[in-house]
């Protein structure tokens, strides 16, 4: 896939050396994680991650403009290929779900404004890709991505956000490079219509 590395100059002249890139996303409203990923051939390595800071801003509509230009500026910057998102997860507090799904929202748009397909995963699912627990506590996946990556302890970040979005890319890489298996026939006469060849008449 051609990149356009050399039309913009803002891009990290890091993604050059990357077959693919993952742009992993975990969504907030006060703060929002993002990873980034490159991969060659069958190895996944670290490239950035970081948090965008939104407490700053009182005004909840102001939060949304500042996540999609900043979402909007590391796509510009990664140049990735796919987005990886955690998806919200039900809670009590109906009021804080809406937000969240709107910051959610938000940031796929300024993926989507760039042609760049997206893919949600669940809290759970991100958990036991990287850990083999889906009730992994915060720490522990960032210290299995630590492992995993080869990250030095120095270039942790503050906020787990980050490993969060993280991970949501490094499941997506893992999930991805999956064979796909094709669904049995729920049916006799379905088994029929697809294998019109295996019946004798």
């Amino acid at each position: 896939m051609c990149r356009g590395v050399e039309e913009n100059p803002a891009v990290d002249e890091r993604v050059k050396q990357y077959e693919r890139v993952i742009i992993g996303i975990d969504p907030g409203t006060n703060v929002m994680g993002y990873g980034i990923l490159g991969v060659n051939g069958k190895k996944p390595h670290l490239v950035a991650m970081g948090v965008i800071k939104l407490s700053k801003f009182d005004d909840h509509y102001m939060r949304l403009r500042r996540i999609f230009e900043r979402v909007s500026g590391l796509v510009r910057q990664y140049l990735p290929d796919e987005m990886a998102i955690e998806a919200p997860f039900f809670g009590k507090n109906v009021q804080s779900m809406l937000k969240l799904g709107r910051a959610q929202g938000v940031a796929m748009a300024a993926a989507l404004n760039r042609d760049i397909p997206i893919t949600e995963y669940e809290p759970r699912k991100i958990k036991m890709a990287i850990t083999g627990n889906g009730a992994a506590s915060k720490e522990q996946v960032a210290g299995m991505l630590r492992r995993i990556l080869d990250i030095a302890k120095d270039d942790m970040p503050e906020f787990l956000d980050a490993t969060d979005a993280l991970a949501a890319a490094l499941c997506h890489f893992y999930e991805s490079g999956k064979p796909v298996v094709a669904k049995g026939a729920k049916s006799w006469a379905e088994f029929i219509a697809k294998n019109p060849g295996r019946v004798k008449r």
